[in-house]
């Protein structure tokens, strides 16, 4: 059975919705899924997982969160040569900067991206939630 980790940080609870609305994508098919908070989160949650889906909505200056986020994802640099992986975030404003930044970091450690990293304005609407779990079905086809 195919394991897909979703991991993420949210501040507002923008990103958790989107990180729930991915993993009831994910689980439409015969996979096992399982959301979580990234303070709830372990190496082994990414080496024992067959694809990872990676959530963290812009802050600052178009940045990953640097409390929680960023020290997970320095720990976690190691080990994500050929994992494929999505990545997907909220914010308020600026041009999605942070999610480039971060595709081209995870490229660059040899991550297998899925498709581009999926930002949402603000809450997820009806589409963007859609658009989630879309994100989720692609995961579980992998």
């Amino acid at each position: 059975m195919k394991k897909i980790n979703i991991i993420y940080w949210s501040g507002t609870g923008n990103t958790e919705k989107m990180a729930e609305a991915i993993r009831d994508g994910a689980s439409l098919n015969d996979v096992e899924v399982n959301l979580l908070n990234v303070t709830q989160t372990e190496i082994e949650d990414i080496t024992g997982a067959d694809a990872i889906a990676l959530g963290c909505p812009a802050m600052g200056a178009e940045e990953l969160e640097e409390g929680e986020m960023e020290p997970f994802i320095e720990s976690i640099e190691s080990k994500l040569t050929g994992k494929k992986l999505a990545l997907f975030g909220s914010y308020g404003w600026g041009d999605g900067e942070w999610m480039r930044n971060w595709e081209n970091r995870m490229e660059s450690l040899g991550a297998q991206l899925l498709e581009t990293g999926l930002i949402i304005n603000e809450e997820p609407d009806e589409e963007g939630l859609k658009k989630c779990n879309q994100l989720g079905k692609k995961l579980a086809d992998i």
